[in-house]
Parts: C-alpha cells; structure tokens; sequence
C-alpha cells in the first residue's frame, strides 16, 4: 500500500482509501480513528485464518489476483474485500455460516486497518489495497469451497 503522497493519519489513510481504491471510506470515531466503509460497493467475506490462507493459496494457484485481506489478530479471523457480485441468496449464506464464513452484506459496517496504534491492534494488511481491484465475490466463494471440499476428504 504506497500511500506516502497521503502521510499516516486516519484522515490521510482515509483519503488513500476513498481517492486511490475507490472506497467510500470515513472517519467514524475521530477520537479513536476508526475507519468504516460501508458494504455495498464491495462486500467483505470474513473466516477463520487458516481457512483464508488456504483460499489465498487456491487463488495463487489458479493464477487470480487476490485483492485486499484484512486481518484480525484478536479473533484469528480475516476479511477478503470483494466484488458485491454475490447473490442475494439464504442458501448460500447458510452454507458460508456453517464453514465458519461470514458474508457482510450491504449496509453493514466494514472497518478498516486505521494508522493509530488502538485501531492496528483489531486489524492490519495481509494484501494492502494499492488500487481498485477487489477480486469476485463468487471466486472467492468458489475457492473457499474447492479448499473446504478438499479438507473434508482427507478428513473423511
């Protein structure tokens, strides 16, 4: 993420996000820094951390440019940053929930990795933002299913 033209304040990391990545990004707690976005534009695909390695391995496999994964070193979890080409779909949802995914749908609140020291201890860069690219939703679903098929066979 080359946001040196932009300094490393909440405002200025604000203004890389809306100006570079096409995020529609705020400040919502000036105080604290915090950085939101909502769904709608892009929609977020959160899970456990191992099973978001492996989808980023399946998606290096396929030769597919990842885009943006935030991590949350607190809960063990990232957040891929997607296309909202995802269907409006209960059945899929379910699915998602069941492997631990979680689909943060439009309206909801994603926040982003902030600068301040509170904020970088919810939530850093494992893929920074450097443009507008945001893989599709629906790739991303698929290789989180071809990686959790592939875990239940040798389970089996």
């Amino acid at each position: 993420m080359d946001q040196s033209a932009f300094g490393d304040t909440p405002l200025s990391r604000c203004r890389f996000y809306r100006q570079v990545c096409d995020l529609p990004a705020v400040v919502d707690t000036p105080q604290l820094g915090r950085i939101i976005v909502k769904a709608g534009i892009v929609l977020a695909l959160m899970m456990p951390a191992p099973l978001g390695q492996a989808v980023r391995t399946q998606l290096r496999q396929r030769h597919q440019e990842i885009g943006p994964i935030m991590s949350h070193p607190r809960s063990n979890r990232w957040s891929y940053l997607v296309r909202p080409d995802l269907p409006d779909d209960d059945r899929l949802f379910a699915e998602m929930w069941r492997i631990h995914v979680s689909v943060v749908r439009p309206g909801c609140d994603i926040a982003l990795p902030s600068p301040t020291e509170h904020c970088a201890e919810f939530r850093v860069w494992v893929e920074p933002p450097c443009d507008t690219f945001r893989p599709s939703g629906l790739a991303v679903v698929d290789a989180i299913r071809v990686v959790t098929m592939r875990r239940a066979r040798t389970h089996a």
